[in-house]
């Protein structure tokens, strides 16, 4: 809990200090530091500011400050008591001792707050994914993860939460990703920040790590793909850059797992230190010393191993804070702007005075908006700010923003060329010559295309020999249902509604996998950058951005997170159509329906079929982008800024992870959605009066969803679909899959329960067939998407559109391929 969560009278003990830079060193100062016993004193007649006793004096804090201090009450440590294995419970009544307490709180400072920040392409998700045993997915391209992800594991008796947040290359407000994890560092206040960087493109990957020194925050810098340093012949003194940033550095290897153990042994090291930085070194040991011992003792069976004298936080004095001098002329300008703000004495608890006045130099809108405008000076501090900015203009012919970026250039440069030496060996030629083939103009398109094609037929080829495997055991599965169970309508439930309903869709289960496998090779290898930026002129034409592209074509694995994603796009006019067309392109849930429909009518023409139902979604999203972006949605175009990272050949690990997480998400659907949904439509298909009608047909046309599939067929009569493919594209909206299970419980056959094979027993034409895929590709998305698209353009009116205008769009597609190829068949 709080500190400011105490009442007068009661007492506890301070676990950590959560904040940074000069408000922390203030309230430390003042003897708020771990596992001293604090008591709350007395309350001012408004409940602001507090009275505390602490070592023997007493101390008044404000109530924003307590609430910056996490500690352990008395009734926590009895609660901790009676549930840790570690302690004695306590009896209601007797008070709980201080030692208590102070054991308790050492038990619960084991848990560190850890946020990894870099830029896109740095391998942070990687790191991400080794150290927590998490399966984020890695994209190599700017944006895939768009959310904090989370992780927990725990090494050398500490409890760590990882935090991913997105990539970003620098802490201004130009981006969604930027606000994200300036507001994340700002207000959850991490105990421990991993600045992950390419250690293969220092020069642009430490401009944010000078941001981050701005910030003040405690922080460790991780030399990722460092194997890539290495190889190239390029040399780096990274004890030497450590000294010079005032942080300590780690060299990692994300693919390998190589130095993550040294990266959290450092984290533990300045975690526990970090309330000591500034003091004497023999005080900055003795509570090493005393850390150390508390370890040993309190974790059984976990003795604690540093991380050697050269890389640990007492080591010649790497850690400490420093400022980035930005000249003599900026450096005055900040100082005058942070001398203004710095009259408002309670915005130290979360923000550094310095940080906010470099941001004001640089024209941060949200900083000026959101924190600055509230204060009582707010309008001297951005007269101040007005002042300096023309002044510097003046003095350099720029505006305040680009002085900035240039001198923190200047002092990376500076710092690089003690540090750094740079072999001339050119490692970028490989990159170069598949990159003057895939991206060329006359050949880029065409390759592309051709990458499609051999995915669909992959897809196609290589599962279809586990997909008659598992046909195989299905209809095992059945034949012995039907050998053991007496007739009746649980037999009928098992086999008709479990195994015709679940048993239709898993079938599928490899040709997913397959899917997902090409996918995510296409990303990690670095190509699907490049597909981005082709097709950027393209996607300008019609609207949009390249960066669009990179959305729609992971719509092709879920249309949920490639929503999501489009957070990349810096454009809110760009960003919104994006979403609104992404539905159109044909997620993975809806393959098995493509592959049944295809398996049946299109023998030996699988792969041109499928490619052609992917094509269309594509045109009918660059047709419908281009409308909206005309004359439903207005604003501005943004510039194409997009990183092309390097070529890498992804690990098999990591993909061989990906697809497998993909599948068991599918099989989580199988067990879950999908088997209930298929239960239900069962009961439905099978009641009222299973047993007062002749044949099967007969019963179900009368049953409760024969009923509403008799309401629904005029509409969808003139699309040559019959009820049951109604009911089928009704149960879709909640999820695609559903519409294979469906159709597989209603077309059931009474005299040949054995065949699993849902395209044997669709009673349609080769045309109606190929107008129910594209009804299917286009209508309603399902109801995850539309939450998605909620929740990313901040209401349900974009949403309710995206549901409306697909279903018409899909109603008029199938309209005319029916009867317009009616007509030549």
């Amino acid at each position: 809990m709080k500190l400011s969560e105490l009442k007068t009278g009661e007492k506890g003990v301070i676990i950590k200090v959560l904040g940074h830079g000069g408000f922390r060193r203030r309230i430390i100062e003042m003897g708020f530091i771990k596992g001293k016993t604090v008591e709350v004193v007395l309350n001012a007649p408004l409940k602001d500011p507090i009275k505390y006793k602490i070592m023997g004096y007493e101390v008044s804090l404000r109530r924003q400050e307590a609430d910056m201090i996490e500690i352990v009450s008395e009734e926590e440590a009895r609660r901790t008591a009676a549930t840790d294995t570690y302690h004695e419970p306590i009896s209601q009544g007797i008070p709980v001792s201080d030692e208590v307490m102070k054991n308790i709180a050492q038990g619960k400072r084991r848990t560190i707050n850890v946020a990894l920040v870099g830029n896109p392409n740095c391998g942070k998700t990687s790191l991400f994914n080794v150290a927590s045993g998490g399966h984020e997915h890695v994209g190599n391209y700017s944006g895939v993860t768009v959310d904090a992800k989370e992780g927990f594991f725990d090494f050398q008796g500490y409890h760590f939460r990882l935090v991913d947040l997105p990539g970003t290359y620098s802490l201004s407000a130009y981006s969604p990703e930027e606000l994200y994890v300036r507001k994340h560092i700002i207000e959850e206040t991490p105990d421990v920040i991993i600045n992950v960087v390419d250690a293969g493109n220092l020069e642009r990957n430490l401009y944010l790590t000078t941001q981050l020194i701005d910030m003040n925050v405690r922080m460790v810098v991780a030399l990722n793909m460092y194997d890539a340093l290495q190889h190239s012949g390029n040399k780096l003194n990274y004890h030497k850059l450590s000294e010079l940033l005032g942080v300590p550095m780690v060299p990692t290897i994300s693919r390998t797992g190589e130095g993550i153990d040294n990266l959290f042994h450092v984290i533990i090291g300045l975690y526990e230190g970090a309330d000591f930085m500034g003091q004497k070194e023999e005080i900055k040991n003795e509570i090493l010393r005393d850390f150390r011992e508390w370890h040993d003792a309190y974790v059984p069976g976990h003795k604690y191993e540093g991380a050697g004298e050269e890389d640990n936080f007492t080591a010649k004095g790497f850690i400490r804070h420093i400022h980035i001098n930005h000249g003599p002329e900026i450096e005055r300008s900040i100082n005058n702007v942070k001398r203004e703000i710095s009259k408002n004495e309670n915005i130290r608890h979360k923000y550094s005075t310095r940080f906010l006045a470099i941001k004001l130099l640089e024209n941060d809108k949200d900083i000026e908006t959101r924190v600055i405008a509230p204060l009582p000076n707010g309008a001297e501090i951005l007269a101040i700010r007005d002042n300096e900015a023309t002044r510097l203009r003046e003095l350099g012919n720029d505006d305040s923003e680009q002085c900035i970026a240039d001198a923190k250039y200047g002092f990376i440069s500076g710092a690089l060329k003690e540090t750094f030496t740079q072999n001339n060996h050119d490692t970028e030629a490989f990159t170069r010559v598949v990159d003057s083939i895939v991206t060329n103009r006359f050949w880029g398109f065409p390759i592309f295309f051709i990458f499609l094609y051999i995915m669909f037929e992959g897809t196609f080829v290589l599962g279809e020999y586990p997909q008659q495997a598992i046909e195989w055991l299905v209809g095992l599965i059945a034949q012995g249902t039907e050998t053991f169970l007496s007739p009746g309508p649980l037999k009928d439930l098992i086999i008709d509604g479990i195994i015709g309903g679940v048993g239709g869709v898993i079938v599928f289960l490899p040709n997913i996998l397959l899917l997902y496998f090409f996918i995510s090779f296409m990303e990690d290898s670095g190509y699907m950058a490049r597909a981005a930026f082709i097709m950027d002129k393209i996607m300008h034409k019609m609207g949009l951005h390249g960066k669009s592209f990179i959305p729609l074509i992971m719509g092709f694995g879920c249309n949920v997170p490639a929503i999501m994603s489009s957070r990349i796009i810096e454009s809110r006019k760009a960003r919104l159509v994006t979403m609104l067309v992404n539905p159109l392109m044909s997620c993975s849930a809806r393959l098995p329906i493509y592959l049944v429909m295809i398996g049946a009518f299109f023998p030996g023409k699988a792969s041109l079929i499928l490619l052609s139902i992917y094509a269309i979604g594509i045109l009918l999203a660059v047709l419908m982008a281009r409308i909206f972006t005309k004359f439903l949605v207005k604003g501005d175009d943004s510039p194409f800024v997009m990183e092309l990272p390097p070529y890498r050949m992804p690990t098999a690990k990591v993909v061989l992870r990906h697809t497998w997480e993909k599948g068991k998400q599918y099989l989580k659907k199988m067990g879950g959605i999908i088997m209930v949904a298929s239960i239900i439509i069962w009961f439905l298909g099978y009641y009222p009066n299973h047993e007062a009608y002749e044949t099967t047909a007969e019963q179900q046309e009368n049953s409760y969803i024969g009923q509403l599939g008799k309401a629904i067929e005029p509409a969808i009569e003139p699309l040559g679909f019959d009820w049951k493919m109604g009911i089928g594209i009704l149960s879709g909206i909640g999820a695609k899959e559903l519409v294979v299970s469906t159709l597989g419980v209603l077309y059931t056959n009474e005299d040949d329960v054995d065949t699993v094979d849902l395209s044997e027993r669709i009673p349609i034409t080769p045309l109606v067939a190929y107008g129910y895929m594209l009804f299917v590709l286009i209508y309603f998305p399902c109801i995850a998407t539309l939450a998605a698209i909620k929740q990313e353009s901040g209401g349900w009116k974009w949403a309710i559109f995206a549901a409306t205008y697909t279903t018409i769009l899909a109603w008029l597609v199938a309209f005319g391929v029916y009867q317009i190829g009616s007509l030549f068949i």
